[in-house]
């Protein structure tokens, strides 16, 4: 019997949990898309306070508990909780922390106020999801990264996790979408992505302006391939990443029924 090949969708947000831009709905069409047409799905995503655990039926997996992220010598507990997504077979798998997701907003405060951990938050979530899938012990073919904030979750294929045997196969799909704010993610931003001893200074280059775009930019840069997720993207990411040599980048097209997302998949898990 042939294994069926395994794709983790790691993303900011997904319909019906959380819709920030378009591609949250595109998501959870591909996840059951994907499951659908013989491929193993998991996905991931940040429990922000703002998803109703209740309504959507969120529990803790007691099995997957235990693990501390640690980031810039401090230890954070992740607590992971899963559902099932809606008219699928499908588990959907909840990164939280007590004093980085817990609170009634997403990014900015009630007076619309840009939160000053987020660089931190971010951090947390790419580090953690990567933890996350350790523990589980599933290796991923195809880990497809959506929304600025899983934009180091390439890097860190690529540098601190490219020895573990769980992403020994894996290849990452980046996609770039619309910018979705102007704040920075703080003078500290590199410091504190900086994970391990082995990173050096010049992995985190294409992540120095800290901001929208930087996210994207680094993300794009270490996948393995990239698609644009939006209609209005940032001008100066499609002429960067728009046609890349050894790449294979997938165009924005409204109009898709998805399955050239499905033939990426299907070629980069060869």
């Amino acid at each position: 019997m042939v294994q069926k090949k395994r794709i983790l969708f790691i993303a900011n947000e997904m319909s019906p949990y959380l819709e920030l831009t378009e591609f949250a709905e595109i998501i959870n069409k591909l996840a059951i898309k994907s499951n659908d047409n013989g491929f193993e799905v998991r996905c991931i995503m940040p429990r922000f306070g703002v998803v109703n655990e209740r309504r959507h039926r969120l529990h803790e997996v007691v099995r997957l508990s235990g693990i501390n992220v640690s980031i810039d010598n401090d230890d954070y507990p992740l607590q992971i909780k899963v559902a099932s997504l809606p008219n699928a077979r499908l588990q959907v798998y909840f990164l939280d922390n007590e004093d980085l997701f817990k609170r009634k907003f997403i990014f900015h405060d009630e007076g619309d106020k840009w939160f000053d951990d987020n660089g931190l938050r971010t951090v947390f979530y790419c580090k953690g999801a990567l933890e996350t899938v350790k523990k589980f012990g599933w290796p991923p073919d195809v880990i497809h990264c959506s929304g600025w904030m899983t934009g180091l979750i390439p890097l860190y294929l690529k540098t601190v996790y490219k020895k573990e045997p769980v992403f020994a196969h894996s290849k990452c799909v980046f996609t770039i979408g619309q910018n979705t704010f102007k704040e920075k993610l703080g003078s500290d931003f590199l410091k504190t992505a900086n994970i391990h001893a082995t990173m050096k200074e010049k992995d985190l280059e294409p992540y120095k302006e800290a901001n929208n775009t930087a996210l994207f930019r680094g993300g794009a840069t270490y996948a393995d391939a990239i698609t644009f997720g939006a209609e209005k993207v940032d001008k100066k990411l499609i002429e960067e990443f728009g046609k890349i040599r050894g790449k294979k980048v997938l165009s924005f097209n409204a109009e898709s029924d998805l399955t050239d997302y499905l033939q990426l998949y299907t070629d980069l898990s060869k």
